[in-house]
């Protein structure tokens, strides 16, 4: 496996996700993305000057086995795009994995760098897309040329039972990655909503508002409403914590 940084147990289906982490860690197949995520690392803000930066595609991370998977959006330019880890480095991972950690699924609060002991039980995060963009915004031409990975990663999680979409970017995402895998999406297509639930192809899909500074800062998203969500997705995945 390398050095491949699984964050948790390891099984029969991490060599899938590790030949897909490979894949994604060399693709530069969308120009603009490309150009955007190293342009970020060769500029950086005063308070990373000095430091390197990945500025390539982000993979997943966590527990291989793991029976929730997260979904965001995309890197941040300045946070997944520096550290190389997904939501590692920035204000939204930092709510983000603080939830994690008061409702079992994480073994520490925060999450610095690699390397800093993060580890996930029972748990995988995701992106629908894997680089760092312009003003967050991926245009659809580079969603859809991203949602490959995303499949590949629901096809090789055989134990997973739950999916909690970050933001209404990531449940659209995760639908259309669904139906391309083969599950039957309700019509009409079920509406993002925090705490909304759909239930699809024998998985729970679970929408939280994203924990954006946008989101947290003005109480759109507090940290009660963030960990009913992670409490809930741990009770249906059959106790994924340990």
């Amino acid at each position: 496996m390398g050095s491949r940084d699984t964050g948790g147990r390891t099984g029969g289906i991490e060599e899938p996700l590790a030949a897909l982490e490979r894949e994604i860690v060399s693709c530069r197949r969308c120009p603009r993305l490309v150009d955007w995520r190293e342009q970020a690392a060769a500029e950086p803000p005063r308070r990373f000057r000095g430091q390197e930066y990945w500025a390539k595609p982000i993979p997943g991370f966590g527990d291989p086995d793991g029976r929730i998977l997260m979904v965001g959006l995309a890197p941040a330019a300045h946070g997944a795009n520096r550290t190389g880890r997904v939501f590692t480095g920035d204000r939204a991972g930092d709510w983000l994995f603080a939830s994690l950690h008061r409702t079992g699924i994480a073994n520490q609060p925060e999450s610095l760098r690699k390397g800093d002991g993060l580890s996930l039980r029972g748990a995988w995060i995701s992106a629908v897309v894997r680089c760092a963009p312009p003003a967050n915004r991926p245009t659809p031409g580079e969603r859809d040329d991203c949602l490959p990975y995303l499949e590949r990663e629901l096809e090789a999680m055989t134990r997973l039972r739950v999916i909690v979409a970050l933001g209404g970017f990531a449940w659209d995402g995760v639908l259309r990655a669904l139906k391309t895998t083969g599950a039957v999406v309700p019509k009409p297509k079920p509406k993002f909503g925090h705490g909304a639930e759909a239930g699809i192809g024998g998985l729970l899909l679970i929408g939280c508002y994203h924990p954006s500074q946008q989101n947290t800062f003005t109480g759109r998203l507090t940290e009660p409403m963030t960990d009913a969500v992670f409490s809930r997705a741990v009770q249906a995945s059959g106790g994924a914590s340990v």
